[in-house]
């Protein structure tokens, strides 16, 4: 029997616990990995000489925001974050047909063989989460950009195992970060270096999206941009905020250098990061790139606002305006999520949610963008 869906949460989560690791790095390596302990006040994940309290701040699916604490216990989080079963039964409470579903790697660590081997043991777990049911879970497998021929043979590795996009920093890790013993491979492991040398439009990054293209790889950055500072707290709302709007560089980094002309086919989705700044964005470079494509010499021949409507997604949480400009250029690739478990999540009231954000948005539209793009983008079903 062919299932039929009707949403399908674009960009979900999962919280596997830190002991997992231990199950799934190479076996010389296990003794490397976190451990929990129990404190008097929250649990303690212990690692490589620190020892921090554990974090429930992306766990907080099915509580109030008066209710909201940055640390806890394992026990305080969402089972559905970590166990399958758990997962599937609260998107039927919530009306999720499917979930695209991005997680918890790499590990931070500056032992760097660790670190390249987290890749592989996060995408595995991954998968085997998924594999509960491949109709409804649908994978990202986590790809560092440090050396392209290890990112491609990983993501060629993890396309037979079933997982459905990749994704990678929003900016180009850099290779000297990665050398034994140098001190800022921890730093720029999740986010790259916006301020390196290395770019996503340079020709040494052809081979990566050649590959996505041959196995059928959505390309996916997920925030990241810019980072969350948790303390002092006053950095919080305003970091939160900067974390939508900072994934236009990386996107505008694609678009004026070519990649998009180069390989026409190439999906690139940026997670999370909202979508009513689309249309502004498209208009702006469409504006600028008519002013200044002579002397900078760009060569593309066609407006930013085609490659935006042609290559270019978005997933977000709460974008009614971003739903509003739908029909503007450069604004038409948008898709709804749920954010589950995290703190911006609509679960456990994701229905009323879509009844809210979509109020006389035509069915034919709403279903597009809450099941029909993501459906297509990410082969499900």
């Amino acid at each position: 029997m062919v299932r039929k869906y009707s949403i399908i949460d674009a960009d979900a989560h999962v919280n596997p616990p830190p002991t997992f690791w231990k199950d799934y790095l190479p076996a010389h390596l296990r003794d490397l990995a976190p451990r929990i302990e129990s404190g008097d006040d929250a649990d303690y994940v212990v690692f490589e000489g620190t020892r921090k309290k554990f974090s429930v701040m992306s766990a907080q699916a099915g509580k109030k925001g008066e209710d909201y604490k940055l640390f806890g216990r394992q026990s305080d989080t969402r089972a559905g974050g970590w166990e399958a079963n758990a997962r599937l039964k609260d998107m039927d409470q919530d009306g999720m047909d499917a979930a695209v579903i991005y997680g918890g790697g790499p590990l931070g660590t500056s032992n760097v063989e660790l670190y390249l081997a987290s890749y592989e043991a996060y995408n595995r777990w991954i998968a085997d989460f998924c594999s509960h049911d491949p109709d409804r879970l649908v994978g990202i497998a986590y790809l560092p950009t440090h050396d392209i021929t290890f990112a491609v043979d990983l993501m060629r590795r993890m396309a037979k195992i079933g997982l459905k996009g990749i994704n990678i920093p929003a900016f180009p890790q850099s290779k000297e970060s990665f050398s034994v013993g140098s001190g800022g491979m921890q730093l720029l492991a999740l986010t790259g270096d916006p301020n390196g040398t290395r770019r996503y439009d340079s020709e040494e990054f052809h081979p990566l999206w050649e590959a996505a293209l041959e196995l059928g790889m959505t390309v996916n950055i997920h925030l990241g941009a810019r980072s969350v500072r948790f303390d002092p707290v006053e950095y919080f709302l305003p970091d939160l905020l900067m974390t939508k709007f900072s994934m236009a560089e990386s996107i505008a980094i694609m678009v004026f250098g070519g990649v998009f002309e180069r390989y026409p086919d190439l999906k690139f989705v940026s997670v999370e990061s909202g979508v009513g700044w689309f249309a502004f964005a498209s208009e702006y470079m469409d504006s600028i790139w008519n002013r200044h494509r002579h002397w900078t010499k760009n060569q593309l021949p066609k407006p930013p606002s085609y490659y935006m409507e042609k290559n270019v997604y978005g997933s977000f949480i709460h974008d009614k305006a971003g739903v509003q400009m739908r029909n503007l250029p450069g604004a038409k690739n948008i898709m709804w999520s749920s954010d589950y478990p995290h703190s911006e999540t609509t679960f456990p009231h994701s229905l009323e949610e879509i009844a809210h954000t979509f109020e006389g948005v035509p069915e034919e539209d709403k279903y597009k963008i809450v099941c029909g793009t993501a459906k297509e983008l990410y082969h499900i079903g």
